[in-house]
């Protein structure tokens, strides 16, 4: 499936290049807008939305924006940036997020995530591994809004996670992530084989309808569009389109 994303930063639809918050492009939309335009479609079924300050510093989280747009626009969410305590998943829940997603927690305190997969279960905790692919070529993963090497092994951690219930995955290649230079096909087609029982989402690279057909062929469940929608490279409708016909 196609997912719509939107990255916020001091309350405005931004997107980084490669992850540097040093390469930084604002966007006019208005974030409620853009949301319920996304919505209105009905063969979306959920929306990625990142708190990027939250990303970069926990204790700088848009919870206060974050719940104004969950009360105001009535759309299915995955939320993540920042989440880093059960009591930011319990917020998120109690005001209406359909999923969270986690990503350098499980990395930095894997015992206490584990306990937020066995409370709330696979289905409601998207694990988002953001990776680069060393001189080994092996998929390291980043953290911290994608500014300290883990030392962690993509596959390594799928499988620690997958003993208590993993289902959903957001992969990135950093090295990808806002250039519009086409994803890592390679990465996905390996990580889909590989584990079958994981409903991977892409991310990173997407600039022609082609990208969403050989993506789709790769294996993977869903795919994460930002700067392509928010440039209007292609239409929000020509993506499904092309993602129900490949």
């Amino acid at each position: 499936m196609i997912i719509p994303a939107i990255d916020i930063m001091n309350a405005k639809i931004v997107r980084l290049y490669q992850g540097n918050y040093s390469k930084i492009k604002y966007y006019n939309d208005d974030i409620y807008t853009k949301l319920s335009n996304y919505h209105n479609i009905q063969e979306i079924k959920i929306i990625h939305l990142v708190d990027l300050d939250g990303a970069k510093d926990p204790n700088n989280k848009q919870i206060h924006l974050l719940k104004r747009i969950l009360a105001k626009v009535n759309v299915p969410l995955q939320i993540g940036g920042g989440i880093r305590t059960e009591k930011d998943i319990e917020v998120l829940f109690r005001s209406g997020v359909k999923r969270v997603v986690v990503s350098s927690s499980a990395i930095i305190n894997p015992k206490e995530v584990k306990k937020w997969f066995n409370i709330y279960g696979g289905d409601a905790i998207v694990l988002a591994l953001d990776v680069l692919i060393n001189e080994k070529k092996e998929k390291e993963i980043l953290i911290n809004g994608w500014q300290n090497f883990s030392k962690l092994i993509l596959e390594d951690v799928i499988n620690e996670f997958s003993e208590v219930g993993l289902e959903h995955v957001l992969c990135t290649d950093i090295s990808k992530d806002g250039t519009l230079l086409g994803p890592n096909f390679v990465l996905y087609e390996e990580i889909s084989s590989l584990f079958k029982h994981i409903k991977f989402q892409s991310s990173g690279g997407v600039s022609t309808l082609n990208d969403i057909s050989c993506l789709k062929s790769c294996g993977i469940h869903g795919i994460v569009i930002g700067r392509s929608l928010l440039e209007n490279k292609f239409t929000i409708s020509e993506a499904i389109q092309c993602w129900q016909n490949a």
